[in-house]
């Protein structure tokens, strides 16, 4: 008999890539993750993971399981499902992924008053990047992510997820103090070419919209400075180094040295919530749907 318990950690360990990132997910330590897996290859009298360098890799016999098991776990939570909607009652294990800013200013206090409101709930958080958190909702690792995309830089939904938009996040070009800028009670695009940058590496929403904006007005961007986390960011402009165009989610107060100007049209990161269509009847999935809408007017200045 295949224990579910060791099953979820090899699938968690086949979604997230390394037993260490399949821990943080699932809330336990590697040292864990790593028992249930030599006490699954016991049972199963299979090699599953060989070491590869400092990390590991999955066998073919592993993968095939990690597949099985990916089955089982979504026939799990449809029995669940059934179960917390025959009650009408939140209940049960629930996990939110949600990227940085996010994670920072706004789950904090939804979080908090879901675990007030129902007891008998279990919040979990992941933070992680928004270009992943959206397939691992589909592979079952999350089951709620908070994503972003920009107006311009609009995101499909996938197949057998659902959708429901939180609220728009107004971003502002932020400036050193003493800077030609800084003075000016408003900015058009226009005002945005020829300037010395502060961003996001490629590859993510914020560094395309930055650079698709510039192009589409003729202009190459000198992103002179790249770090993924704003408060970085925020750093180096109170350095004098350049600009940013950054949300207002999360940011904090600025420092001294930074002014934030408003940009007008003002760029738009629209914050959505993602779950499996098998689970929009689960009411746990209902209420943290509700409270992140509810709670985002108070989190969008």
């Amino acid at each position: 008999m295949l224990d579910l318990s060791r099953l979820r950690a090899l699938h968690a360990v086949s979604v997230h890539g390394s037993v260490s990132a399949a821990a943080l997910a699932l809330g336990y330590t590697p040292s864990a993750i790593s028992q249930s897996i030599t006490k699954l290859e016991r049972e199963t009298r299979t090699t599953l993971l060989e070491r590869r360098g400092r990390g590991v890799m999955l066998t073919d016999a592993a993968v095939e399981l990690a597949e099985t098991a990916r089955e089982l776990l979504a026939m799990v939570e449809r029995a669940e499902t059934d179960l917390e909607e025959r009650r009408g009652q939140p209940a049960g294990r629930i996990v939110v992924g949600a990227f940085a800013s996010a994670a920072r200013g706004l789950l904090p206090g939804a979080l908090a008053r879901l675990t007030r409101e129902h007891p008998a709930l279990d919040t979990r958080l992941v933070e992680v990047d928004p270009h992943l958190s959206v397939g691992l909702v589909a592979q079952g690792a999350l089951d709620v992510a908070v994503w972003h995309d920009w107006d311009i830089v609009p995101h499909p939904t996938p197949e057998r997820l659902e959708r429901a938009k939180i609220g728009d996040d107004l971003c502002d070009v932020l400036v050193p103090e003493g800077h030609p800028l800084a003075g000016r009670e408003r900015l058009e695009r226009s005002d945005l070419v020829g300037l010395r940058w502060i961003g996001n590496p490629p590859g993510t929403v914020c560094h395309d919209w930055l650079v698709r904006t510039l192009r589409a007005l003729g202009s190459e961007p000198d992103l002179a400075y790249q770090a993924a986390e704003n408060h970085t960011q925020v750093a180096l402009v109170a350095a004098g180094l350049g600009v940013a165009v950054m949300p207002r989610l999360g940011r904090g107060p600025l420092p001294e040295g930074v002014v934030d100007v408003p940009l007008e049209p003002a760029p738009v990161r629209r914050l959505f919530a993602y779950w499996r269509t098998g689970a929009s009847r689960r009411p746990a999935i209902r209420e943290t749907l509700r409270v992140l809408r509810e709670q985002w007017p108070q989190r969008a200045v």
